[in-house]
């Protein structure tokens, strides 16, 4: 629906034509009229005069030089000064940081902050529902020859670390599978440099310098490595269990990535693990669904090769009437809180579509560290002062994210989300709040720490790397407080980092450096004109703190 917003640049000069019209009219007509004769038999007063007033005259004067003088200053306003946001924003001057954190408190209240009681009430859902979904597929025995529900599942992202902004609609799931019962996979780290096989390098001359120009950047970070689970190929196992080999397995030949020079291998297939998914969690969800028939309906759909859930409310079974998606990810469990996912279902994968196929080729997953992210957020929640705004700064950093995305076509929308995607903002909101104080992250310092976390970004980017937290060497590992122990595989990986002669994993590798310039130059852009986009987005109110549109209003919502 369109809004009428009223141009003070036009109205207040206009105003002041018309009443100055109105005074002239006034003033003449007073002249023109002719004025009435002496009664007979009236003396002439000496005392008495012609014309209007004095007082009336002075009035006049002062009232047309003050409507002058106001229709001067509203033409030499500046177009930026002349009149506020269209959804009642304070007006926001470049240097002014008061103005400026009026407006950021202005805009996460209306559009940013979800309500704790919508979110507390969605994850509750979320996990009874899939509380009642593993433990239709869990296996009390582990399975001979095939996969099986470990009985648990683990909640990550954003919902789940309250930094989610848009809607509570959204959640991952991490389902832990149990392997066949006496299978021993040795997981292989793989790093992006070394998959690359002769016969994927390019020809043409061109080709190859840009190639090794790239390489010749990024020789100081490395590509974030990828891990496979290899079973060896004279395995008592194999020879007994051919159908689990036959169906999870691929053989690789000698000479592959990861493997011995003259000895082939087999390896666990993450395109097998999502065929064989699929329909376990279909058998499950028809055990489960009859139970929430009555209250909401349940689909499961693919979408980009990962699995999704819809949970579609019918009733108050939701209060606020909130349809939700939850993306269910198979994950693999290395130990000491290590998981790992398959390529096609990591959320924050930020490679290319053409080497994501290759990719898939060699079989190869990506690590998650669900516990140790946990702790070391946890340990930060009780570091942080009363009223701390570090998850606000980083809520907001992502609203300048989408509000910066606005104008792009969509193959800039890509390049922008690849980029600036919330693990990588997360990554380098973790690393700014474990390098400076506690007391800096106090409520009135909000302005400056969004500052902050954009000029950090950019640096980055113009560093053309972000390392990873965990697997950035001892540039981020440094960081990182006692409480939070590294598993063994990340120790070994790291140690590799240091043998290649590089500082760490960038999660940027493989992206052009003009893209990243342009990255940089139109967050730079969002940060300085943010109250022009937040004027210009004009989002719409959803319900129940970012519902569904013409959904009812959630009481709670509407308390707070």
């Amino acid at each position: 629906m369109s809004v009428y917003t009223l141009n003070l640049r036009v109205f207040w000069p206009l105003f002041t034509c018309m009443l100055t019209g109105l005074v002239v009219l006034h003033h003449v007509s007073d002249r023109l009229s002719p004025e009435p004769g002496p009664e007979p038999g009236h003396q002439p007063d000496s005392c008495s005069h012609s014309g209007p007033p004095v007082l009336v005259s002075l009035a006049k004067l002062l009232l047309a030089i003050a409507l002058c003088c106001l229709f001067i200053r509203c033409c030499s306003t500046p177009p930026g000064r002349a009149r506020k946001g269209t959804q009642g924003l304070p007006e926001v001057l470049p240097k002014s940081g008061l103005c400026r954190r009026e407006l950021l408190e202005d805009y996460y209240n209306r559009w940013v902050r979800l309500s704790p009681h919508v979110v507390g009430h969605s994850k509750a859902n979320v996990a009874k529902l899939i509380g009642d979904l593993v433990r239709a597929g869990r296996a009390d025995i582990p399975p001979e020859s095939s996969l099986a529900f470990r009985g648990d599942f683990l909640q990550v992202g954003s919902s789940y670390e309250e930094h989610k902004v848009g809607s509570p609609d959204c959640f991952d799931i991490l389902i832990p599978l149990r392997l066949p019962r006496g299978l021993k996979l040795d997981p292989i780290h793989l790093w992006g440099e070394e998959e690359e096989s002769k016969e994927d390098r390019v020809e043409e001359k061109e080709e190859e310098e840009e190639v090794m120009a790239r390489k010749k950047e990024e020789a100081e970070w490395g590509l974030v490595p990828r891990c496979s689970l290899e079973v060896p190929p004279h395995d008592e196992w194999l020879r007994k269990h051919r159908a689990f080999a036959d169906t999870f397995l691929r053989l690789h030949p000698p000479g592959s990535p990861g493997s011995g020079a003259g000895a082939k291998a087999y390896r666990l297939s993450p395109q097998s693990v999502l065929r064989w998914f699929y329909p376990a969690v279909q058998r499950c969800l028809t055990s489960v669904r009859y139970s929430y028939e009555q209250r909401c309906t349940l689909s499961l759909t693919l979408s980009d090769e990962r699995l999704q859930l819809r949970l579609t409310p019918r009733s108050d079974y939701v209060c606020c009437h909130i349809s939700m998606v939850i993306r269910l990810l198979p994950a693999l469990p290395l130990g000491d809180g290590l998981y790992l996912v398959p390529l096609d279902a990591a959320a924050s994968d930020t490679s290319s579509k053409a080497s994501t196929k290759a990719l898939e080729e060699k079989d190869l997953l990506r690590l998650h560290f669900p516990r140790q992210e946990q702790r070391l957020l946890g340990w930060l929640r009780g570091r942080a002062p009363q009223g701390s705004c570090h998850l606000k700064v980083l809520q907001l950093v992502k609203a300048i994210r989408d509000l910066g995305a606005q104008a792009l076509d969509g193959q800039g929308v890509a390049l922008w989300r690849s980029v600036l995607s919330s693990y990588v903002l997360k990554t380098a909101w973790l690393q700014l709040l474990l390098s400076t104080p506690p007391e800096a992250w106090e409520e009135n310092h909000l302005v400056s720490r969004v500052e902050d976390l954009i000029r950090n970004l950019r640096d980055l980017l113009q560093k053309r790397a972000v390392a990873h937290l965990f697997l950035g060497g001892e540039t981020s590992t440094r960081l990182l407080p006692e409480s939070v122990v590294l598993p063994k595989l990340v120790k070994e990986v790291a140690a590799a980092a240091g043998s290649r002669g590089g500082l760490g994993c960038n999660l940027w590798a493989g992206i052009p450096p003009a893209s990243l310039d342009l990255v940089s130059g139109r967050l730079a852009y969002a940060w300085t004109h943010l109250h022009r986009l937040i004027r210009l987005s004009r989002p719409q109110r959803r319900s129940a703190g970012l519902g569904r549109a013409g959904h009812r209003h959630c009481q709670h919502q509407e308390m707070e």
